[in-house]
């Protein structure tokens, strides 16, 4: 088993009520694991800030009318002009008129960014957002 090191917070009681209400209702088990995964999501968020080479993975979830003309064929353009970041897409029809894209990418957070600034950015699209992560092998 690897080895742990403990080490002790100070907490004004209303805020542990608090965050111990929170990690109940997320299914935690106890605080430590809790704070071990708040721990490793501050560092990969940071590790992506600040990533220009560090291989980097993610999701861009894309909303959209698919009856806006030519949107559709703007976006598989844009995934198109990026092949080597795109892992994979899913997409989904919500309704009648709206459609859900989940492309899977891959690269550099700023090779990233860019393509989902223009997809984002495509004109037609309702609403998107970009989450990054790394693989976090440094992290275990």
């Amino acid at each position: 088993m690897t080895e742990l090191a403990r080490f002790g917070i100070s907490i004004d009681p209303r805020l542990l009520d608090s965050f111990d209400q929170l990690i109940t209702a997320k299914g935690y088990v106890n605080r430590s694991e809790a704070i071990r995964d708040m721990i490793r999501n501050a560092l990969v968020e940071d590790q992506v800030d600040r990533a220009d080479t560090t291989p980097t993975v993610g999701t861009v979830t894309l909303v959209y009318d698919h009856h806006t003309r030519d949107l559709s064929d703007k976006l598989t353009e844009h995934q198109h002009s990026h092949h080597d970041a795109i892992v994979s897409a899913l997409h989904v029809h919500l309704d009648t008129h709206h459609c859900l894209e989940v492309v899977v990418v891959r690269g550099t957070a700023i090779q990233i960014k860019k393509l989902a600034d223009e997809l984002i950015g495509t004109k037609g699209v309702k609403h998107g957002k970009l989450v990054l992560t790394t693989a976090g092998a440094e992290m275990d």
